[in-house]
């Protein structure tokens, strides 16, 4: 067989096994308290998707976060995981909101921080640099979560061509950095910048995408 078959022959076979999108949309909580559990998601503001029983061995909750395309899922009968097993993650835009949201609906969570998850350091990265400052809270349980904050992706984790925003924050919060960073472009252009929409838009697209900002 000629290489040249060979290659077309390589070539259908990719073509017969396309990428097949996985999206993970659920991860499980082990929780000792199925009760006590849901009242600590409910007060957290997460939205309540489910809660279904089939007799008496078996129950499952499900809560989804704001603006997450995750939910998270916890019961009777669902995991052998032993409870406060959890090590999860949370990505916010702002961290300093975050915290003080969650300080507001009564939890208890820790003060801002940098350097990592593992050796912290008081306040947020004085750099504000992506993915730097973090904010931790556990459940009843102990189940842990960590709030990282993310406000410009590492490149190839977003489609530069699907950019999305997931809540109305999100986006402000994107438009504040974008102005932010215009200013300096104007200051040292020297000049008025009339066009700002469309730098705006490059801006905050390339952002998100972990692409070459505009200067």
């Amino acid at each position: 067989m000629s290489g040249t078959a060979i290659g077309i022959k390589q070539q259908n076979n990719e073509a017969r096994t396309a990428r097949i999108d996985m999206k993970f949309e659920v991860s499980l909580i082990p929780v000792s308290d199925v009760d006590r559990a849901k009242e600590f998601y409910t007060k957290m503001g997460w939205r309540l998707d489910a809660d279904d029983a089939m007799g008496n061995d078996f129950r499952i909750v499900q809560f989804t976060p704001p603006g997450s395309g995750c939910s998270v899922t916890f019961g009777k009968g669902v995991t052998v995981a032993k409870p406060g097993s959890l090590r999860g993650a949370l990505i916010v835009s702002d961290i300093e909101a975050a915290h003080k949201e969650l300080v507001a609906r009564g939890i208890k969570a820790s003060e801002v921080f940098h350097g990592s998850p593992f050796s912290r350091i008081s306040g947020p990265d004085p750099e504000r640099q992506s993915y730097s400052s973090y904010v931790s809270f556990e459940d009843p349980d102990g189940n842990m979560w960590i709030v990282q904050e993310v406000t410009r992706r590492l490149p190839g984790r977003i489609d530069p061509a699907m950019t999305t925003f997931q809540s109305a924050n999100d986006l402000a919060s994107a438009m504040r950095r974008a102005a932010a960073a215009h200013g300096k472009h104007e200051k040292h252009n020297g000049r008025q910048d009339a066009n700002w929409p469309d730098w705006y838009a490059t801006y905050m697209a390339a952002e998100q995408a972990g692409t070459e900002l505009p200067k």
